[in-house]
């Protein structure tokens, strides 16, 4: 009797250490972080990274196959606009221009020729016609004297051949002027011809020479005197003898991410940092903005493609600085930070705060049923998803959380705009995120923000 009582004893003390430790567990909670819904200036922020380059530049390649016979700039000079920049042998070509100038001079003086004997013939054209005209009245006379009997027939005959003869003559003279004028016109067809071919070989012959098309500096000379170089075809390039950009205006082309692309606008501000230039920020603007998509992996065009792919894409942003140093140089890296909404004094909240819960997940909690429903949109699809975060709120002596769909705005670097559902200093729950995923609406909890001081006082 006595050992039962014992064992008696024991599981009644047991089960008091059981209830009181469920009892404290239960009034205690699960360890939350909480933090205050506060007013802050937010400004959402896409970040890009890519490499300077000059607004303007070109790339001057071989428009001719020849070598390099003199180079009148080196790497990094400054050029003026039609200055001379290389030369190429021009031997060849220019023996063709003189060639084919002296057959324009040729053709020329044959015309000259042709339009001379055109206006012989016209002189004889018109001496014939005088002298159809005369025999033609001395004829008509002499008909008339015949009919009469006055002059003999042989008389008559003879003034009749003469007209004959004369209006032949004029038929003659007539047939050579179309003959000249043929000539005429075949010897200005071959000026043409000639012109034609001697432009073609001036155009062989200027592309012997290059000048700047621009204001510039050469940013790039990879060829030598001596050199041979040749022009492109089809697919492969031509040798590239020089590059000449203008430095007055520089900009940074970077690379965004589609997801971010649609939120540019022409004119929005960037911050540019570049990697040889450590610790300096440039204020710059978006002055271009791609339409197509590029590969990442490839950096081809979508366009360029003909297989769909599924791999991320990029969109090319140019963004030019407001005030450039003047020791940048084309190729270095940089990272373009650019400002795509900005408000200020706006209710915001910690981005970690924001979590996901079905109107289902609302609804299953026991606890406190009235609450959970209250929570979900009435006549919400059971697997609709909701946005929003766990408030505190202070329940018969007991810490508990509300979950409370928001609205939310633009989103900042740690902090994200809260149109509606909060109002200022509510208190909501920031973490942790192991906490965030599992916790139930209407949990009973307990606010340790130890953890988060410490975190703030190491940063």
């Amino acid at each position: 009797m006595k050992k039962i009582l014992i064992i008696v004893a024991i599981a009644v003390v047991v089960i008091g250490i059981v209830a009181f430790t469920v009892t404290q567990s239960q009034r205690n909670g699960v360890a939350v972080q909480t933090g205050p819904v506060e007013s802050k200036s937010l400004a959402t922020v896409v970040s890009a990274s890519g490499e300077i380059k000059p607004k303007t530049y070109v790339n001057v390649g071989a428009n001719a196959m020849g070598r390099i016979m003199k180079l009148h700039v080196k790497e990094g000079e400054h050029v003026k606009r039609g200055q001379l920049l290389a030369q190429l042998e021009s031997v060849q070509p220019a023996a063709e221009v003189a060639a084919q100038r002296a057959g324009v001079n040729a053709n020329q003086t044959d015309a000259v020729a042709a339009d001379a004997a055109m206006k012989t013939n016209m002189a004889d054209l018109n001496r014939a016609k005088a002298d159809a005209a005369r025999t033609k009245l001395d004829f008509d006379r002499a008909e008339g004297l015949y009919k009469a009997q006055l002059i003999a027939k042989s008389d008559y005959d003879t003034k009749k051949a003469a007209w004959e003869v004369a209006d032949a003559q004029v038929a003659q003279a007539q047939a050579r002027i179309q003959q000249s004028k043929a000539q005429l016109d075949s010897a200005q067809g071959h000026i043409a011809q000639a012109r034609a071919t001697l432009a073609s070989a001036s155009d062989r012959l200027d592309k012997t020479t290059y000048v700047a098309p621009f204001d510039g500096v050469i940013t790039n000379l990879p060829v030598r005197e001596g050199e041979t170089v040749v022009m492109g075809i089809q697919n492969s390039p031509g040798s590239l003898l020089m590059t000449l950009a203008d430095l007055s205006v520089i900009t940074a082309e970077v690379k965004v991410d589609e997801t971010d692309i649609v939120n540019l606008k022409l004119g929005q501000t960037a911050d540019v940092t570049i990697d040889a230039i450590p610790g300096k920020t440039f204020k710059g603007h978006v002055t271009e903005i791609g339409n197509n998509a590029v590969l990442r992996s490839s950096g081809l065009a979508t366009t360029q493609t003909t297989s769909g792919s599924q791999e991320a894409k990029d969109f090319k942003v140019v963004v030019t600085l407001d005030s450039p140093p003047e020791n940048l140089r084309p190729g270095l890296s940089t990272t373009a930070k650019i400002t795509t909404a900005a408000k200020p004094d706006v209710l915001a909240i910690p981005i970690q705060a924001l979590t996901i819960r079905t109107a289902k997940d609302l609804e299953d909690k026991s606890a406190s049923g009235k609450t959970a429903q209250a929570a979900a949109p009435a006549g919400g699809k059971k697997d609709e998803e909701l946005q929003g975060v766990f408030k505190i709120s202070h329940e018969g002596g007991s810490t508990k959380v509300k979950f409370v769909p928001v609205k939310t705005g633009i989103t900042g670097s740690t902090d994200i705009e809260v149109v509606d559902g909060l109002k200022k200093d509510d208190q909501i729950v920031t973490g942790s995120y192991k906490i965030l995923r599992t916790l139930k609406n209407g949990a009973t909890v307990k606010i340790d923000n130890s953890t988060q001081k410490k975190d703030e006082e190491k940063s």
